[in-house]
């Protein structure tokens, strides 16, 4: 499909997003110049690579720069080792004992907290015969959600120790306040972290890999990046931290297409969409767009938020709808039925990002991403032409 333009892939859809991925090896290529050579990069391509797609962006990704990947959930990363990928892959959430079998048998690197899912490992890599499988010990310093507490971790790890079929590789905890200009309270965090390895290789323990840094964090806390880092956004070239700023140049690789499927001029006193919420007060231009919140669109951005048409700002009038939008025109001439419009990202000389959407939503620029729902096809792009599209005829 390497032939075919963005134009022609494109042209039966009413709705698509489109991926470079030229713009995910920018944006690795940028983090690993940031953090070194001497510091591992573990690219988070977990919820399907922030929507993007897993299985497209993980050759990608590991080509460009980075070391291992790491995933949420088991099912992911048996994903992407069914899709070729022999890299290491950690699985960062919680893990009931019965995936044990699975896990050892897709060679996926498990989060460690509890010593039951350690002897159910244990067990099923004796079972199958294979080589010690690695091991990472979550810690909570301080946020409170999944991870050994502190003054645990050592037992867990003596006790784990015992266990034939596992080995600890890597002990790893989470930021909660990284992407706020106050680092204090990360700072503590690590410490607390940085204390818990220590006294585990105090009694005698060697910990490989030692890991804290998320993406705020990898940007903006550079003693936090011990000698791995775990960066997701800005991977998807979406900075973490409105308040810190950007400190490298990443692109953005995800933008979302629609088109105009009416064009009409409605009198004074017309009620628009469910709820009459938005009611004309003089004769307005509208375009119908086929987008709505059954493909991630959300419907808090009702009355608030704009998509772009012949590279000018359009208006939300009234509710977004599970599959269509009403927007305003009147101010752009020459509209017309199927012209492109772009609800998020770039179009002539306007951009609407992730972080505009996010603010109009009263959310976060991951939730805009990672919301784009499985119904919407991804066009992937590379060299600036088109390499894949997946839709749900062909996911």
């Amino acid at each position: 499909m390497s032939n075919v333009d963005i134009k022609a892939a494109t042209a039966q859809e009413v709705i698509w997003a489109q991926v470079d991925l030229d713009a995910i090896a920018h944006n690795v290529r940028q983090l690993r110049r940031h953090i070194g050579d001497n510091v591992q990069l573990m690219a988070v391509v977990k919820d399907n690579a922030y929507g993007h797609g897993a299985q497209q962006v993980a050759p990608v990704v590991l080509k460009s720069g980075a070391d291992r990947l790491a995933v949420a959930r088991m099912a992911e990363g048996i994903q992407l080792r069914r899709g070729g990928v022999v890299a290491p892959i950690l699985v960062l959430g919680y893990l009931p004992t019965a995936a044990a079998a699975a896990l050892a048998e897709n060679d996926l690197t498990p989060a460690v907290t509890t010593l039951e899912l350690g002897r159910a490992l244990s067990a099923e890599v004796e079972r199958l015969g294979r080589n010690r499988l690695p091991v990472h010990v979550k810690v909570d310093s301080g946020m409170g959600r999944f991870g050994v507490l502190p003054d645990e971790a050592v037992d867990l790890l003596r006790a784990l120790s015992d266990l034939p079929g596992i080995r600890l590789e890597g002990m790893f905890t989470h930021f909660s306040t990284a992407e706020l200009a106050d680092q204090s309270y990360s700072r503590r965090q690590l410490g607390v972290f940085l204390d818990v390895v220590k006294s585990a290789r105090e009694a005698g323990f060697s910990v490989p890999l030692v890991h804290a840094a998320n993406s705020p964090a990898t940007l903006y806390l550079a003693e936090a990046h011990l000698n791995m880092v775990r960066p997701g956004l800005p991977i998807y070239g979406w900075q973490p931290s409105a308040e810190m700023g950007a400190v490298l140049p990443l692109l953005p690789a995800l933008s979302l297409h629609s088109r105009v499927a009416r064009v009409r001029v409605l009198p004074p006193g017309s009620a628009i969409s469910y709820g009459n919420t938005y009611i004309t007060t003089q004769p307005t231009r509208v375009a119908l767009v086929p987008i709505g919140y059954g493909d991630g669109y959300r419907r808090t951005i009702s009355n608030r938020g704009a998509v772009l048409i012949r590279g000018q700002r359009c208006r939300i009038l009234g509710r977004v709808c599970m599959d269509q939008l009403v927007v305003d025109v009147s101010g752009v001439p020459h509209v017309r039925l199927d012209d492109e419009v772009v609800a998020l990202g770039r179009q002539g000389d306007e951009q609407i990002g992730a972080d505009e959407i996010a603010a109009w939503a009263n959310t976060i620029s991951y939730e805009v991403i990672t919301c784009i729902m499985p119904r919407v096809p991804r066009v992937y792009l590379q060299g600036g032409r088109v390499v894949e599209v997946r839709t749900l005829l062909t996911a």
